[in-house]
């Protein structure tokens, strides 16, 4: 199949009633999900594998999509995570040495269903100007069962995104030769990036359940625990709250991403707020707040932490959003604790934000010596 023929007639049915039309890619069927946009040109396999977007419906902004196609080095994880995908035009013919595939290869493979050919630019600007909300993409009849639809989504029930993609209960262990530190990462859904990261800066990592619990911390000793990002909204996870507060009582550095930096925020007495649109894209301008300086970041994320909420006494601010001044990064009074919003990356430019992977290995070899 290549994207010159529409040969399946599907739909998009938004939560308010808005309908749109277009035609089908992956498999036949019906999605309902969160819709939310992502603005990245590019990185679409990353963004249907990134454990965060479980359950979403995700709208690729950037009008053609699969023109390097898929490969099996590019996962974020085993699997997809979204419930659909929507795209304005997707390419039959992708031109990349690495190409295994095409996107409507892989969403067939991974079972999921798809739609293009819609007025893309259009549906971003009604969830720009009204937020995110719940949708469906279907092949059924959408005229003949528009109030069965309306009613699928209006009811859909929220999801513990956690429970559903954190590893089983015996973990696993990642080493290379000659490590030094040793990392407990608290999967909420990992990205596979970040466990590269920390196995290049010279880590053990042990990846445990978001269930895991002191005593299961105690036993591993640790020099450092890594929280990683995950799906959903942080507010209903007192769960996992309540073992973070106990993981702060250890003493070990720990460094949080995405759900990880919410839940650490909660626990040190910050406030949530869910954001309009939410921040999901490769090109988000982040600014140091000590030095004005400017980073470019990736971010995934709907939910974002109240500025004002966050006590001097309790930590400091260290990065914020360039357009919205949304907290992006949190240091925390005990000096080895510290968040981000936005996914670190290391990388051969200057606007590299790896720094931050950099602080947390450092802060664990210092713990060694007894130096925290």
């Amino acid at each position: 199949m290549s994207y010159f023929k529409r040969d399946k007639r599907a739909y998009l049915l938004l939560a308010d009633g808005t309908l749109f039309e277009g035609y089908n890619m992956g498999v036949e069927g019906t999605a309902i999900g969160e819709l939310v946009f992502n603005t990245g040109m590019s990185g679409y396999q990353e963004t249907l594998t990134d454990p965060s977007f479980y359950g979403q419906i995700v709208l690729q902004t950037y009008p053609l999509v699969g023109n390097y196609g898929v490969n099996d080095d590019d996962m974020e994880s085993e699997r997809s995570w979204v419930s659909g995908l929507i795209v304005r035009e997707w390419c039959g013919e992708p031109s990349n040495f690495r190409a295994t595939a095409t996107i409507h290869d892989f969403l067939v493979r991974q079972k999921k269903v798809g739609l293009w050919d819609i007025d893309t630019r259009a549906l971003t600007k009604i969830l720009r100007d009204r937020g995110s909300m719940k949708a469906a993409i279907t092949t059924l009849d959408v005229h003949s069962h528009r109030d069965a639809l309306l009613d699928r989504i209006q009811n859909d029930p929220v999801q513990d995104g956690v429970a559903a993609v954190t590893c089983d209960k015996k973990g696993w262990f990642y080493t290379r030769e000659n490590r030094a530190n040793h990392v407990a990462l608290i999967d909420y859904g990992y990205r596979k990036a970040f466990l590269n990261i920390l196995l290049d800066l010279g880590c053990n990592v042990t990846i445990m359940p978001a269930q895991t619990d002191l005593n299961a911390i105690r036993d591993l000793n640790p020099d450092g625990i890594f929280l990683s990002n995950g799906p959903g909204d942080p507010r209903t996870y007192s769960l996992y709250a309540d073992l973070v507060k106990d993981y702060l009582d250890y003493g070990k550095p720990i460094f949080g991403i995405g759900l990880g930096h919410q839940l650490l925020a909660l626990v040190k007495g910050a406030e949530i707020t869910t954001l309009p649109h939410g921040h999901r894209g490769f090109s988000h301008p982040v600014q140091s707040v000590e030095t004005g300086r400017v980073y470019m970041t990736h971010q995934n994320h709907g939910y974002t932490v109240v500025p004002e909420s966050v006590s001097e006494k309790v930590g400091k601010i260290t990065h914020v959003h360039l357009h919205d001044k949304s907290c992006k990064a949190i240091e925390y009074a005990e000096g080895y604790v510290f968040s981000t919003e936005f996914y670190p990356q290391i990388t051969p430019c200057p606007n590299s934000t790896g720094f931050f992977f950099e602080r947390f290995n450092e802060f664990m070899e210092r713990g060694q010596l007894g130096c925290l």
